[in-house]
Parts: structure tokens; sequence; C-alpha cells
């Protein structure tokens, strides 16, 4: 699904692994929606996603997630 939002941008939810997350992703974590601020690399694959509210997640390379991922128009 994907819609727009306001300032011209697209949002859209992707299925993101280790590999494939980026800063500014927004992730529904316990309920709340967590925007990744910072990525650090981790052995055999894994990520530490640093949140804005300061939390943090590790997810290894197994781990899938959906997030919302804003684009913006061209």
């Amino acid at each position: 699904m994907s819609g727009w939002v306001p300032g011209g941008a697209l949002a859209s939810n992707v299925e993101i692994t280790a590999a494939t997350v980026l800063r500014g992703d927004i992730i529904q974590v316990g309920g709340r929606a967590c925007r990744v601020s910072d990525l650090f690399q981790l052995p055999q694959g894994a990520k530490q996603l640093l949140f804005e509210s300061g939390e943090l997640l590790t997810i290894n390379g197994r781990t899938r997630l959906v997030a919302v991922r804003m684009t913006r128009r061209r």
C-alpha cells in the first residue's frame, strides 16, 4: 500500500531486512512507530538500529520486518 503524505512525499510499506534497512525507515515496535536515526553493522550480517527515541533494536540477517519508507516526489 502506498499513499501521498503532506510535503509531496510518497509513503509505501516495504519489507526490510538487516541488508535493506535505511535511515528514516519507520518500523512499528510494540505498537509504537519508531523512526531509524542510525545503523550499526554487527558481525554475521546483523545490524543494530538506533531510533530517534534513543532505543536500540538488534536484528539479525534473517529478520524480516515491515516498514514505512518515505520517498520524495520528483
